[in-house]
């Protein structure tokens, strides 16, 4: 991951709880499950895996998961809450497990903070069964354009539109959110997608999901300015010859 994670790991592990934040709790979380639960995928890697507390969720459903994070902070929280996981230090851009194989391959809200994500996201195809599916949840570009910035407000405070800026370039910013400092990426949603089609990965389902719960005020901003969405890719079969 980017800069910045070994000084806001502390912060981190506190703002997440057992629940996590706000967006994974009422957003993502039950989207992401819902993705894989009941097809049969056995094995998965969850790259950028944090204090590990969606690698739990999928052990639920009876995934198991192993989980990579740069950050050792990280994985020793991860360690301590979940003594009989898998966890280990790695980097997205080098994952040192062989050629396919997990049936899945989870990316939580990661993608932002990798420099080389095109490294990335050739490493996680290629630990990828055929068949397999890359689930990936990320920020999406309209907000992450301007995310250091932020919603523009009146004199009163009161929200009035959230700015679009630099879409089409790439760029890192500073972003401070809950006592954490780190370095995010922007890249337009075209660099994503066009990154996964060239690994031969096909899309089969894109969902940018509504709030399920949590406070209302919060519900009303997000769907002004909604900034999480969810893909499922899935590794071809090889064809086979008549």
């Amino acid at each position: 991951m980017s800069a910045g994670w070994d000084e806001s790991a502390g912060a981190w592990i506190a703002n997440m709880g057992q629940n996590g934040d706000w967006g994974r709790e009422h957003v993502l979380d039950r989207v992401m499950l819902s993705c894989v639960e009941g097809r049969g995928l056995r094995t998965a890697l969850d790259v950028g895996c944090g204090e590990g507390r969606f690698c739990r969720l999928l052990r639920q459903i009876s995934i198991q998961a192993i989980g990579i994070d740069p950050t050792g902070a990280l994985i020793e929280r991860a360690r301590q809450r979940d003594p009989d996981g898998q966890y280990q230090l790695g980097k997205a851009e080098e994952l040192e497990f062989e050629d396919g194989r997990f049936d899945l391959v989870v990316s939580y809200l990661t993608l932002i903070d990798i420099a080389d994500f095109r490294a990335a996201i050739g490493e996680m195809t290629r630990v990828l069964k055929d068949g397999g599916v890359l689930l990936v949840a990320n920020i999406t570009s309209f907000t992450s354009a301007c995310a250091a910035r932020g919603w523009i407000k009146d004199e009163r405070g009161r929200r009035l539109y959230y700015p679009v800026d630099r879409y089409l370039d790439e760029f890192s910013q500073l972003v401070a959110w809950g006592g954490m400092r780190i370095e995010n990426w922007h890249r337009p949603l075209g660099a994503y997608m066009t990154e996964f089609l060239k690994h031969g990965l096909a899309l089969r389902s894109f969902q940018e999901p509504e709030p399920t719960g949590g406070d209302e005020d919060r519900i009303a901003s997000y769907r002004r300015a909604p900034w999480l969405l969810v893909m499922e890719w899935c590794k071809a079969e090889p064809r086979r010859h008549e």
